[in-house]
């Protein structure tokens, strides 16, 4: 690659002279002095070298002026402002405009006419280099998914930056075509908003009003734990107490246990009224970390599809929710039950296929190695009392008494378990075939719904009325009726029906979201933000 870039040649014609006014701190002189061109063929190279631009940027800044013949785009003062003025707007975004050389940017800009010849052809690659790694970060996002889950099924969206950048220079309009690759979701634009407020007076914000609450033993109501003073003036703090209290005690009194279970309702915690750690964490959260919280989540919604199609099933892991989405109206939200922190629900989007009435229940691997093979060794009571039989990979049935359960020979067989009231798939899956083996689901367990916290499950996806959801997929098909579907409920058969409209599933995460005029804040189940956060940010910096 080095020895062909050696072997360019290289003609820049440099910024021209401009005579248009502009903000302070910007080209602040109208005339400029004559730019040469530069004719030696190893300036690109040096310059590139010189730079600090990202690998991926340098590339796509090579194949971008090999496109252009090896000219200048940044001879106009306007495009050169118009490009500055959306790197110092990019926190606006929730980026970072340190990211993207902006004091570097700034200096060269205001002494434009002091550069050399060199210096100017190395802010002409600097530019360029920085739009293209904006329009990236923007586009796809700053971070790649890929690089920090193990389990990440969305494919990351791809920015044809080069195709961009001659778009913005054709158009004379940078800031505009760099804003039509930001996400346009509502839940992205909702987190802007509220950046915009919080940014109006960053310093008020990010004050810090009051210490930290221990965390420590569980206190119930009527006990008495030093931690309760903070605990009434953080909820005062936060408006779960409209009035003032003239004084406080140490004791967890009647006082004191609605506000908690109003904001352990509001945060997506169990709301049995007892300060666990879980809420004593969402409790301490600064306004500072409520604004690194709006971040990570932008940064999400950089993540996931621009185009999540017209007709979409969305669940939001973090908040334990569904919601179908038909022509862009949202049609039905059913509370929804998630995999627990250790198997957790992957990101990952597909396409629902069938609807299986009846469903057997086929041990997913996780389960039959961590939970029914060892509980099988044990004792064959765990499989009798369960109605799993096992299968070889013929489909026959094996006895499981012939099994030796202790040297992996188990491993070999599927476990299954025939319709009845005590299968966890319930009366209906909802099936999208995936890597994951990941599908939505009915559940016998109807009472765990009205939990707030459902990190309950090993990865798949309960449905609290799931036979609504899944009638309602085959709504355009008149045979499969309620009565139909009734009739084949009654006959205990297992019956696959194919979904023939076009319904994509979407599995998302995200801990924050517009509702109204604020923002809510929800418990981060699977601790997702705080490492993402530690890799957003800016290098040196105490945001």
């Amino acid at each position: 690659m080095k020895i062909r870039l050696l072997q360019i040649a290289v003609f820049l014609l440099i910024f021209s002279s401009c005579k248009n006014k502009q903000k302070p701190g910007i080209e602040e002189k109208n005339e400029l002095p004559e730019i040469t061109r530069l004719t030696n063929p190893n300036n690109l190279q040096q310059n590139l070298d010189q730079s600090g631009l990202p690998l991926e940027a340098r590339d796509s800044l090579l194949a971008f002026y090999h496109q252009n013949n090896f000219q200048p785009v940044w001879n106009e003062r306007e495009l050169r402002e118009d490009l500055f003025r959306a790197i110092e707007n990019s926190q606006f975004q929730g980026l970072f405009r340190e990211d993207y050389h902006f004091e570097l940017l700034q200096e060269n800009l205001s002494k434009l006419d002091e550069l050399s010849e060199t210096e100017r052809a190395q802010l002409e690659i600097l530019l360029t280099g920085t739009f293209l790694s904006y329009a990236q970060d923007l586009g796809s996002g700053k971070l790649d998914p890929n690089d920090l889950y193990e389990i990440w099924g969305i494919p990351r969206n791809q920015i044809p930056s080069i195709q961009l950048l001659k778009k913005a220079v054709s158009n004379q309009n940078i800031s505009e075509t760099l804003q039509e690759i930001a996400p346009q979701n509502p839940v992205y634009q909702g987190l802007q908003k509220e950046l915009a407020e919080i940014l109006k007076d960053s310093t008020t914000f990010f004050e810090e009003s009051l210490p930290k609450i221990s965390t420590g033993k569980l206190i119930h109501p009527k006990e008495s734990d030093d931690r309760i003073p903070l605990v009434y003036e953080r909820l005062q703090e936060l408006g779960y107490f409209p009035d003032s209290f003239d004084s406080i005690t140490t004791i967890y009194d009647s006082n004191l246990q609605e506000p908690l279970k109003k904001f352990q309702d509001d945060h997506g915690l169990e709301n049995d009224g007892i300060l666990g750690n879980s809420t004593i964490r969402e409790l301490n959260m600064s306004k500072k970390d409520r604004y690194h919280q709006i971040l990570v989540n932008m940064e999400r919604w950089r993540w996931f599809p621009k185009d999540l199609g017209e007709n979409f099933i969305l669940i939001n892991i973090a908040n334990y929710h569904l919601d179908v989405v038909e022509d862009g109206d949202t049609l039905r939200s059913h509370k929804t039950m998630v995999g627990t922190l250790a198997r957790k629900t992957p990101v990952f989007s597909d396409r629902v296929r069938y609807v299986v009435f009846n469903p057997t229940w086929t041990i997913p691997p996780t389960i039959k190695k961590h939970d029914v093979i060892p509980g099988a060794a044990k004792s064959l009571d765990y499989l009798y009392s369960r109605n799993l039989k096992v299968y070889n990979s013929s489909g026959n049935a094996v006895d499981p008494t012939t099994i030796n359960w202790k040297n992996g020979e188990a491993n070999h067989y599927v476990f299954r378990q025939n319709p009845g009231p005590g299968n966890p798939l319930g009366r209906v899956k909802i099936i999208y075939p995936n890597q994951y083996m990941i599908y939505l689901h009915d559940t016998p367990s109807q009472s765990l719904f009205q939990k707030n916290s459902r990190a309950r499950s090993s990865g798949c996806v309960r449905v609290e009325d799931a036979l609504a959801l899944a009638e309602f997929l085959l709504n355009d098909q008149k045979q499969y009726d309620h009565e139909k579907i009734e009739e084949i409920l009654e006959s205990g058969k297992t019956t696959e029906v194919p979904v023939t409209r076009n319904f994509k599933v979407h599995h998302l995460y995200w801990t924050a979201y517009p509702v109204g005029d604020t923002v809510r804040f929800i418990n981060d189940v699977y601790d997702y933000d705080q490492d993402l956060w530690e890799r957003l940010k800016p290098r040196n910096s105490e945001k």
